[in-house]
This record gives C-alpha cells, structure tokens and sequence, in this order.
C-alpha cells in the first residue's frame, strides 16, 4: 500500500518554483529516505525542522519524520527501520490532534508525556524540535515555544523518584511472607467455573443487511512536507522567520479564501526557498514520513 510522492508547489503559492513534496493517493502509507554524513551533536545544540501543509480537511494521517540512526539499508527503509528521533503533527479523528515527539535510548523508543496540540488549519506551519546540551529540549510551531523540558521528566527515561532518593540497603519492606497462611485442602480442586443455574437463555442473532461495518476516519492525500533542516539553534531560527515573513505577504497578496479547518474555504498561503537553503538541506536528512 505505498503510495506515490509528488513533487509540488502545491496551491496558494506565491512562486510556482517553490516546492515540496506532497502525498497524493488516499488510504496509503508513504515513506522517502534520503542519506547524509555522520554526526555528532556532543556539546552542541541540535535543530530538527521542517514545514507541514495539509491542503485537504484531515480526517486521520500522520505528518511525521525521522532522523535515523547509524548506516541504513534504503532499499529496505519502512517502518521497522531503527531511528533516534520521531517527530511531527498527527491527527486522527476528534480525539488525536497532537505533535509526536519520541527519543530513542538504550533500544526504547520513549513517547514524550505532555501533549501538545497541532495546528489543524491548511495553510503551512513550521514545526521545530530543538535537543540543548543541557539534557533539555524544546518544542516551537512557527518559532513559537510550546513545551521544554528535561529530556528524563519529559519522556519519561527515569521516574522523578529515582532521581533524588536511594533506598537503604537494609531497608524493610513494608509487607512480609505470613509463615501462619497455609493453602486449604482440595483447594486445587475447585472449579474455576460453575454453571449459572439461574442465567437466562440468550436470543440467537442473526446479520444486520443494514451494517455498514465499523466506523473509521478517513485517510485522505495532499499533505505537503518542505524546507527540511538539521542544523543548529540560530540557523534554524532565522531561516524560520525568514520562511514566515515571506508566507504572509504572499498571502496579504493572494486574498482571504482560507481558513479554520471548519471553513467552507481555505486562507491563501505562500511559503518560499528565500535564499534555496532548503534544497541543499533536503538532500542531506534522512526523514520517514508517514500519511497513516
């Protein structure tokens, strides 16, 4: 069920030029990888980054990519392929509607705890996980914070206990063995199950011609992925402005037909290469994206 990439400049563009890449068959899965040198983020901060659009009115699809870890065999890349991070939108229905953050460590994938709401309109938004140095991280949607944290608090790899209190090595434990409590006679050999002699019989059923199956939100194509960075803090926040700046004029331009996701119509958008960094970045980043 793989389905095909795009490669778009997709609606409500101020340059016909400025593209990405874009999902274009519902109820697919999708994946691209592409590989880059080796590196090392000891010490210093690292940037993951990228621009999400979602043209169409979402239902259920994953907008996700990941950084992936060691030396990758691409003619098998899918979704068992190990990764060091996962990050991006997702929605699902009306109750998923969150950014997913996971942090591989020690061979765990570790969910981040704290939800944190996506944008759910058709215009583009930037998404930024920042990893600090300090064993701290951030999240920002267009350069704005949403959440930070220390990595061992926020995704959970050690409880907050264990952090600040050791137990004694000859510490007692709160409840012992009962030498007294002795199992009864035959009581292994009572049933588990008696016959319940006042159950009511139960109608027999038949098949409802009327069913129309389960009810499950729909996957729809058109989600467009752009501007791709891994790079450092200030890089990564400049080129971000810049990206912005160059969407709301386009859009001042363009005319007021998009919208919330509960519009009849979309808001005009425009997202732009600016200086063509975006391409360069593109293909050094290995990412997995995913429309679920």
């Amino acid at each position: 069920m793989a389905g095909e990439w795009n490669y778009s400049s997709s609606k409500w563009r101020g340059d016909p030029n400025d593209k990405g890449i874009q999902t274009s068959e519902d109820y697919r899965f999708y994946a691209i990888s592409a590989e880059f040198p080796e590196f090392s983020n000891k010490d210093n901060t690292l940037v993951f980054q990228f621009s999400v659009k979602n043209e169409q009115k979402l239902d259920c699809g994953g907008g996700y990519m990941k950084l992936l870890r060691g030396e990758v065999d691409q003619k098998k890349f899918g979704i068992d392929t190990p990764y060091s991070i996962m990050f991006g939108p997702d929605i699902c229905g009306y109750n998923t509607k969150k950014v997913h953050a996971i942090l591989t460590y020690n061979g765990t994938n570790h969910l981040i705890r704290k939800d944190v709401p996506r944008e759910t309109d058709q215009l583009t938004h930037v998404y930024t996980f920042v990893l600090k140095p300090d064993a701290t991280y951030s999240i920002l949607i267009n350069n704005v914070e949403k959440q930070t944290d220390l990595f061992l608090l926020g995704f959970g790899f050690v409880n907050i206990l264990t952090i600040w209190c050791w137990q004694l090595e000859d510490w007692d434990e709160e409840y012992i063995p009962n030498p007294k409590d002795k199992k009864p006679e035959g009581y292994d050999d009572i049933p588990k199950e008696i016959p319940d002699l006042d159950a009511k019989k139960m109608a027999p059923t038949i098949a409802n011609l009327e069913y129309k199956g389960e009810w499950k939100p729909k996957v729809k194509s058109g989600t467009l992925f752009d501007n791709v960075l891994n790079t450092d803090d200030p890089y990564g926040r400049r080129f971000d402005e810049a990206e912005k700046k160059r969407e709301e004029e386009a859009e001042d331009e363009d005319g007021d037909d998009a919208g919330e996701e509960s519009d009849a119509e979309s808001k005009t958008e425009a997202t732009d290469n600016g200086d063509g960094t975006n391409k360069d970045d593109d293909k050094h980043v290995a990412v997995y994206c995913v429309q679920l």
